[in-house]
C-alpha cells in the first residue's frame, strides 16, 4: 500500500515541477521576497515613536 502511495505521489511530483519553468519560480520568489521588504520597511519606525 505504502509503495503504491509513494510512486503515485512521486508521479504527480514530477508532473507539477513541468508545469513551471525556472524563470517562473525565480520570478514568484522575488516577487515574495520584495513584497516582505516592502512590509518590514513599512514598519521599520514603529520601535522609535515616542509615547
Amino acid at each position: 500500500m505504502s509503495s503504491s502511495l509513494l510512486t503515485f505521489a512521486t508521479e504527480q511530483g514530477e508532473r507539477a515541477a513541468e508545469g513551471l519553468p525556472p524563470i517562473g519560480v525565480g520570478l514568484i520568489a522575488f516577487a515574495t521576497l520584495m513584497f516582505l521588504l516592502l512590509i518590514t520597511l513599512a514598519f521599520r519606525s514603529v520601535g522609535t515613536r515616542h509615547r
